[in-house]
């Protein structure tokens, strides 16, 4: 074959290349995107939040790419459940060791509570100046009605076997013990919480323990400082300047087609106004579970 024609061959390649699917690609790095965005664990019929079922498979799907150098996780979540971000983590983890992949974690507006445990399973970690990143904390959180119901002429019944069945209910006064016991499980998990985070962190944390770990969050800038994340950097920055200009970032989402949406969404005529009143307080709480990070 002549050099001409050889050059030839090539070219059409090279063309042909264009049309398959990045991470099929010869020649350069693929690095697979997944993107872990909104309230763990929160689901309702109509708002579903990042659960371990909810992202088990674009996991799979990511840690398999062919090709892969590394996977990348894009997260933005204010926190939610800890057995979801546990699990979350713990899979995450997994796989990688499965795969020999490192993880790189990017996050964007914030990583807090749960969203920051899921972040430990990178890694390495980058953030925005702007990020918000920590919250290493536990936090529960409820109302107290019984001054309410009393003046406006209710009566409060509540039938239970089992001393503490009734603990914390919003309808009656608040009981010391009760409350002991809630902050007993909260210090529990939050010792779990800390365990993981060292663990995932571990040579990179800086500064005295009572504050990293006092529920407290910090922009980007303090939180590198303190060794909570390990750099500036934006996703495609950070992937062209270690893996080269050419390298494919493919994003690993949820399936969407027409049939998986009929599956997966339920008619307008089931929804009751029961479901309604709860999606409109599922709704507040995820406000509010935002707000605390000024979003």
């Amino acid at each position: 074959m002549s050099e001409r024609s050889h050059t030839g061959v090539m070219s059409l390649t090279d063309r042909l290349a264009r049309f398959l699917p990045a991470k099929w690609r010869l020649g350069g790095a693929v690095v697979p995107v997944v993107r872990l965005s909104g309230v763990i664990g929160a689901v309702t019929p109509l708002r579903p939040g990042l659960t371990l079922a909810s992202v088990a498979r674009i996991l799979d799907r990511a840690f398999s790419t062919r090709n892969a150098k590394a996977v990348a996780l894009v997260i933005n979540s204010p926190g939610g459940s800890p057995v979801q971000s546990r699990q979350i983590f713990l899979r995450i983890r997994q796989l990688a060791a499965e795969k020999k992949l490192p993880v790189l974690v990017f996050v964007e507006d914030v990583a807090a509570s749960g969203g920051y445990m899921i972040a430990c399973a990178g890694d390495e970690i980058f953030c925005d100046p702007s990020s918000i990143l920590g919250s290493i904390g536990v936090v529960g959180g409820t109302f107290g009605f019984h001054e309410l119901i009393k003046k406006i002429g209710v009566e409060r019944r509540l039938y239970t076997a089992g001393e503490h069945k009734a603990s914390l209910d919003p309808f009656l006064p608040e009981d010391p013990e009760d409350v002991a016991k809630l902050k007993s499980l909260q210090r529990e998990i939050h010792a779990i919480f800390i365990a993981l985070v060292k663990q995932g962190r571990t040579g990179r944390l800086k500064g005295d323990e009572s504050k990293l770990f006092s529920g407290e969050y910090w922009a980007g800038e303090t939180s590198v400082q303190m060794g909570l994340a390990d750099g500036i950097g934006d996703l495609r920055s950070v992937l062209k300047a270690r893996y080269g200009d050419d390298v494919a970032m493919p994003v690993i989402a949820q399936p969407n087609g027409l049939l998986s949406g009929l599956l997966g969404r339920k008619s307008a005529g089931t929804i009751s106004f029961a479901g309604l009143s709860e999606e409109f307080v599922s709704a507040l709480e995820t406000r509010a579970i935002w707000a605390r990070y000024g979003f």
